[in-house]
């Protein structure tokens, strides 16, 4: 048998396709190499991009914050150039005169009607969840309100509360005639007032609880209509379990907004008719009775109990992490 030799043809295509493959080789090690090794511009560009966000924070965040929490401790007026520290002369006045914090009873008012949104928007996010007629269009009706800016909100409400105003007009349609005082006595004033936050807000709650809702795989719900459950089963089981996060945040934002409510009272009665709260009196005590330093103290105590109340509940209802798939 006759030994096989190679043509110098074929040697040479041979050592061709070894270059081209060390060569592909080549390339794709240099394409690499510059992303082992990146240079201190690749390592800042990240926080190239985080230096105009986080400025505007410090900026309009925590240095107010901070200007406050050194106002606190002053005698400033908020006018005078001069600014004279009394240590916590401020904090002593706020705590030993009960009456500032009296108007904390009118943020129970604000809670139960929190609580009275959460609720309805819950239940209109499960409903509209499912596949109903024109649940696009309710969708935009419950959310619109939110959108209004707050100030048009409240002239809109004082004309709708005013003495033979449109809820006269409407309740006289009924049989119940007669001008009635809304605004006039505290506790209808403070029912209407927190009436108006639940119109306004549900909308805000009712977005969060439908997106969680939405977020719920379409096969649970397929498993729960074989085995028999009925839309409360499915919401008890279910729905409820996998939002509870989401439950947990609308109630954080519920007891920190019924502490500081300001636009809608402020703007319907100006704190008048025992509808003060805690914010519209440290705007007065800043700026009607030019006590800058008492105000700032007041709003330091206010953060406060905001934190320490979100503490509270969060220690109370921890996260959990929901697994249902």
């Amino acid at each position: 048998m006759t030994p096989t030799t190679q043509t110098p043809t074929a040697r040479v295509g041979e050592e061709s396709t070894v270059a081209r493959a060390s060569g592909g080789r080549a390339r794709r090690t240099a394409t690499r190499s510059p992303r082992r090794g990146r240079g201190p511009l690749s390592r800042a560009t990240p926080w190239l991009f985080l230096l105009a966000p986080l400025a505007l924070l410090v900026t309009f965040t925590y240095v107010p914050v901070a200007n406050m929490i050194y106002y606190s401790f002053t005698d400033w007026d908020g006018v005078s150039p001069e600014i004279h520290l009394v240590g916590a002369g401020n904090y002593t006045e706020l705590f030993t005169r009960p009456e500032l914090f009296r108007v904390f009873l009118v943020s129970f008012y604000y809670l139960a009607a929190s609580a009275v949104q959460i609720v309805i928007a819950l239940y209109f996010a499960t409903v509209l969840s499912f596949d109903l007629r024109l649940r696009n269009l309710f969708k935009g009706i419950l959310f619109f309100p939110y959108l209004i800016n707050g100030v048009a909100i409240g002239f809109v409400f004082l004309y709708f509360f005013q003495d033979g105003g449109t809820l006269d007009s409407v309740l006289s349609w009924f049989g119940a005639g007669g001008d009635h005082a809304w605004l006039g006595d505290p506790t209808s004033a403070n029912v209407s007032l927190a009436g108006v936050s639940v119109w306004r807000f549900t909308g805000l709650n009712f977005v969060l609880f439908l997106g969680a809702i939405q977020s719920i795989p379409g096969e649970l719900y397929e498993a729960a209509e074989l085995d028999g459950a009925t839309r409360w089963h499915q919401f008890r089981y279910l729905i409820a379990p996998s939002i509870k996060p989401v439950i947990s945040l609308s109630v954080i934002l519920a007891v920190s907004g019924s502490l500081s409510v300001f636009e809608i009272p402020y703007i319907m009665t100006g704190g008048a008719t025992g509808t003060t709260t805690f914010v519209i009196q440290t705007v007065k005590l800043a700026f009607q009775f030019n006590k800058t330093g008492l105000a700032s103290a007041a709003a330091v105590v206010l953060l406060l109990i905001i934190l320490v109340i979100t503490w509270i509940q969060r220690r109370l209802v921890p996260d959990e992490k929901v697994d249902l798939v």
